[in-house]
């Protein structure tokens, strides 16, 4: 069977994969990636067009400095990654509600965007709280 063909990876392959990459990452740079910084900062970026002089007086963006890094660009090549793994792998599917959700949650949207959206707060905070 063809590699580009497969439905899934392994996770034995892909957690290895990004265990290397971790490790790459740490020698080549001195840190290790995370996501939540570049949410926050995103987010910044995004007020700073509407409400510049709010962000500017914030002490978190005037420390860490608003900015497209490394780290920035490492989240969105993981998102740009996974579509272009599902495409090749013929696996992505758009769907309006994936069937576990609506399983769980109904057809409904509230429900689910309500849970989605409190995970999410819920999950931001402990990598926050977690420094990282």
């Amino acid at each position: 069977m063809n590699v580009f063909v497969r439905k899934s990876w392994s996770p034995y392959v892909a957690g290895a994969l990004a265990g290397l990459l971790l490790v790459l990452s740490v020698l080549a740079t001195g840190k290790y990636f995370g996501a939540s910084t570049t949410f926050v900062r995103s987010a910044g970026l995004i007020e700073q067009v509407f409400v510049p002089e709010r962000v500017q007086s914030m002490d978190y963006f005037v420390k860490t400095k608003l900015k497209i890094d490394w780290q920035w660009m490492f989240v969105f090549g993981v998102l740009l990654g996974s579509l272009v793994s599902a495409r090749i792998s013929r696996d992505f599917k758009a769907s309006p509600v994936p069937p576990m959700w609506e399983n769980a949650f109904g057809p409904g949207h509230a429900k689910r965007w309500g849970t989605a959206f409190l995970g999410g707060i819920v999950l931001m905070f402990g990598a926050r709280l977690a420094g990282g």
